[in-house]
């Protein structure tokens, strides 16, 4: 099986955790990876319309949709909730990354448009988010993580 066609969605705020993630991908010692379907290079340009469907094109390669959850991502509607909504429409896989370390879905950062849609929440950690990235199968509901006990088996404590 071919690396995951991934669109990372996130706040402007969490830049730098989308280029720690570009990071772990070159880092011959860390194993993560996947195919970056995001844009190549910044748009610059204020017309909304266009933007988003330069966004759409990209999240429409993808198969998944991983979404950096921060403090403010929650409140981030223009691009990241309607980036967001084209995953959804899409049948995109959904992994939310919890930028605070959480394993579970957190009412408090948790954009609503994507709980109880079968997502799984991990942790922003190489190696979890690698395997949500490569193992992880859509649910029909709920919200889902990893069991304590598999995070051990990966040297978590």
């Amino acid at each position: 099986m071919g690396l995951p066609r991934t669109f990372v969605g996130f706040s402007s705020t969490d830049i730098h955790y989308y280029r720690l993630m570009l990071a772990w991908k070159q880092n011959e010692h860390i194993d993560f990876n996947f195919a970056n379907c995001q844009l190549g290079q910044e748009i610059n340009s204020e017309d909304e319309a266009y933007i988003k469907r330069k966004c759409r094109e990209r999240i429409d390669l993808a198969g998944t949709f991983a979404v950096l959850i921060g403090q403010d991502t929650r409140s981030k509607h223009k691009y990241v909730r309607w980036e967001m909504e084209v995953a959804l429409e899409k049948s995109c896989r959904i992994i939310g990354i919890n930028l605070n370390g959480s394993r579970f879905m957190e009412d408090a950062t948790c954009p609503p448009i994507i709980k109880n849609v079968g997502a799984i929440f991990v942790p922003f950690s190489p190696k979890i988010v690698a395997h949500a990235l490569t193992n992880w199968t859509m649910k029909t509901k709920d919200n889902w993580n990893y069991k304590p006990e598999f995070y051990q088996q990966l040297g978590y404590k």
